[in-house]
């Protein structure tokens, strides 16, 4: 049976596994794993009772432990004292349906009060024109978008290199194309090769003192929707033999992981159904029902991310995400991390999605966080993404926790996923409290 390695063997395997240039002092992941949960657990139970009082005037020391027991309060016990995730006390209200209800009122149907949602109509526009057109990559849409990382002033110390990885667009994608760079902020910088699952662009500059290390890329790209309506009856067979079947329905030692406990819950999910497509639309229906949005702690914090959600009874996108992944492998179906950005004119954010595949469509887009919409009174639209995505995507990963270009010294602050960028010295990894990220976005059409 395939050994799993130990979330600490990981680490100290992806460390020894880095040649230049070396550390300047010994590295401990199990102090630096410390310091983020730190960073992560950092709520008293008096600011976290102060911001639930704000709805729930009268809340008493047994609802806390009702909500603690239930993982709708997340917390833990560092160095003998309770401390609670910095997001616990609104998650709480996002987890929990009493609560939910408390804040927000009753469930009252249709969010948008009967109007067409902006996420409604660019589906149906795109579902338009894939009907119209025939091929299942439309709508496209040109950004130009300005990408800076700041570390904060004597984060490293004055004469030492700082060396930090920016987000770039991938350019290996039918839906993501036409990808340029306008200019970066030093004139030496690297591309990743596209064959690396993080498409990154690097540079270097020396820390000066008193002030703050700035890097920043601007560039522009056209991406475009993609809607796949999928018939049951004309799915086939998959090859199993073939060398991609195999890699894509395998376990990873990290995060998709074919435990017992994953394989009852798949084989309970999609009981005796033996279409594959069917079988992805009972877990996408059933993580959707079971799993409502809430903000994330570090994922280089957690061991195995899918067992994660199920105990913890929500995730975010790239949680839910991986959840949906491991339960679809282990039947035997095809799937595929993908992740980058949302760049949508009323806001933009962070956001993971994958790809699943099916005889004889190919690969097709899933969002599983994205789920069955609110609005949804058609089957197409209940089903737009478990085929489908919008036009409003930055695609720059298509793996996780694969390694940098170039390689990394420490272990990096988001040991999963890569969106914001790293940094890093000879002396250590800067974590996120050390710099911040900013995102100028221009929309060309």
């Amino acid at each position: 049976m395939k050994k799993i390695f130990s979330f600490f063997a990981l680490a100290a395997l992806a460390l020894t596994a880095c040649n230049e240039p070396k550390p300047v002092a010994d590295y401990c992941w199990e102090e630096d794993l410390a310091y983020r949960i730190g960073v992560d657990f950092c709520r008293t139970e008096q600011q976290v009772r102060d911001y639930i009082s704000r709805y729930i005037p009268d809340v008493t020391d047994e609802q806390m432990l009702a909500w603690e027991e239930s993982k709708a309060l997340e917390c833990m016990i560092i160095d003998g004292q309770k401390r609670y995730f910095r997001n616990a006390a609104p998650n709480l209200f996002r987890v929990d349906k009493e609560c939910n209800e408390i804040k927000n009122g009753p469930a009252s149907g249709d969010p948008s009060g009967g109007e067409e949602t902006q996420e409604e109509r660019d589906i149906n526009q795109i579902m338009q024109a894939v009907a119209e057109s025939g091929d299942n990559v439309v709508e496209p849409k040109r950004f130009r978008i300005t990408y800076s990382l700041t570390v904060d002033a004597d984060a490293v110390p004055a004469g030492e290199v700082v060396r930090c990885w920016l987000p770039f667009p991938r350019a290996d994608h039918p839906r993501q194309k036409d990808v340029k760079l306008l200019s970066t902020s030093h004139a030496e910088y690297k591309l990743a090769p596209e064959k690396y699952a993080h498409s990154t662009l690097y540079m270097e500059q020396e820390a000066v003192a008193g002030e703050p290390t700035t890097f920043s890329e601007t560039f522009e790209y056209t991406t475009c929707g993609e809607w796949h309506q999928i018939d049951p009856a004309a799915i086939k067979p998959y090859n199993k033999q073939s060398r991609e079947y195999k890699k894509y329905t395998s376990e990873r030692d990290r995060h998709i992981i074919f435990s017992p406990r994953m394989r009852e819950l798949a084989k309970e999910i999609v009981g005796d159904e033996k279409n594959p497509y069917l079988q992805a639309k009972k877990i996408f229906r059933w993580v959707n029902d079971n799993f409502p949005w809430a903000s994330a702690r570090e994922y280089s914090t957690i061991e195995n991310i899918p067992e994660y959600v199920v105990d913890n009874k929500h995730g975010d996108c790239g949680q839910v995400t991986l959840l949906f992944m491991t339960l679809c492998r282990i039947c035997g179906i095809p799937t595929q991390w993908q992740s980058g950005f949302v760049v949508h004119p009323t806001w933009w954010n962070l956001h993971d999605w994958g790809l699943i595949y099916f005889e004889p469509y190919g690969w097709v887009p899933v969002d599983q966080s994205f789920g069955i919409p609110t609005y949804a009174d058609t089957d197409a639209e209940r089903d737009y993404f478990l085929g489908g995505v919008d036009a409003w995507r930055m695609i720059v990963n298509s793996d996780y926790g694969q390694p940098l270009y170039p390689k990394k010294i420490y272990p990096r602050s988001e040991t999963v996923d890569f969106q914001r960028g790293e940094v890093e010295w000879r002396g250590g990894n800067l974590y996120f409290p050390e710099w911040d990220y900013s995102m100028k976005i221009e929309y060309l059409d």
